[in-house]
């Protein structure tokens, strides 16, 4: 009897013994995501020093997981995120380059490289980038994001009623930002459909009563709709 409960406990060592191993592994390898969302998360409560020990870690364990595996997409992703909240985005677009030289079809990249254009002002390779991901990824989480940008660039270009379209989608998808709402009734107070633009502002504003420029843009419109 003694003899078979020591072979159960035996039998029971050899299965479960690398599974606690593993485990233990797998709890002490670093974790650029988590990292990445810390720096996210002390960035948006104005801790930007603290945000960026956690996005050069981010940045540190990314670099070193593509050096092992230079086909990890993930890595890719999390590094381009990282170096896009840190503001370098000529890094953002030499990194994702790359990555698309592996997979093309990662829109993940491409949603992020085509924020970094825009703000290396460089309009018509964002657009490009945005209008790849809103026509592959429909469904996708950075979809209204996408669109925002693309209402920004056709209004820099001034081509208002295109600008109308985008952010319309982009408020549609998600109506929670005061500042899209108020970019939407700018430009449709920019070609005089000063209606459509009061309603928007009054979206703005409801959002955030403080809204200034939304304020003087809903005062402006009212006094020319009369």
């Amino acid at each position: 009897m003694r003899l078979h409960t020591a072979l159960i406990c035996m039998i029971f060592l050899l299965i479960t013994g690398p599974v606690f191993s593993q485990t233990g592994q797998n709890a002490a390898r670093p974790d650029a995501l988590r990292s990445y969302r810390i720096g996210r998360d002390l960035e948006a409560r104005d801790r930007m020093d603290e945000a960026n020990q956690y996005y050069n870690e981010a940045a540190r364990i990314c670099l070193d997981e593509i050096s092992r595996n230079s086909g990890n997409m993930d890595s890719y992703t999390v590094l381009t995120w990282t170096l896009q909240r840190q503001r370098k985005y000529s890094d953002v677009i030499n990194w994702g380059d790359r990555g698309l030289r592996i997979n093309g079809n990662d829109y993940r990249i491409v949603e992020t490289m085509g924020e970094a254009y825009f703000y290396l002002d460089r309009y018509e390779d964002s657009l490009r980038s945005m209008q790849r991901y809103v026509n592959s990824v429909p469904q996708g989480e950075r979809t209204s994001v996408a669109y925002f940008f693309i209402g920004e660039i056709f209004r820099l270009q001034r081509k208002f009623y295109r600008a109308d379209i985008a952010y319309t989608t982009a408020v549609r998808l998600d109506p929670g930002s005061a500042l899209w709402w108020y970019r939407l009734g700018s430009v449709r107070e920019s070609v005089g459909d000063l209606s459509p633009a009061i309603e928007a502002y009054e979206r703005a504003l409801r959002l955030n009563p403080n809204y200034r420029e939304a304020s003087e843009g809903l005062e402006r419109s009212r006094r020319g709709s009369t």
